[in-house]
């Protein structure tokens, strides 16, 4: 595990203190490993929906008018709420 040293000014400091106990957490250094953990979660997801745009973009233009699409997707989605 990594140790970290932080320097926070006293009231950025006794805010975490108190989010810390709100969630009920073990202390600032929890609190602190959670919100990174959250941070890299939606780093990763921003990076697939960035990667899905690209792969998207990078595909084409589509000769279908857009409401044949909306047509197949609405039909799709008819037979999985059937299915189910």
């Amino acid at each position: 595990m990594t140790r970290l040293q932080l320097s926070v000014p006293d009231d950025l400091g006794a805010w975490a203190k108190a989010q810390a106990l709100e969630v009920q957490l073990g202390g600032v250094g929890e609190y602190l490993a959670a919100l990174l953990a959250r941070e890299r979660a939606d780093a990763n997801k921003l990076a697939r929906l960035q990667a899905a745009i690209d792969e998207g973009r990078a595909s084409g233009i589509s000769e279908r008018a857009a409401f044949d699409h909306l047509d197949d997707l609405r039909a799709g989605l008819r037979q999985n709420a059937d299915a189910a």
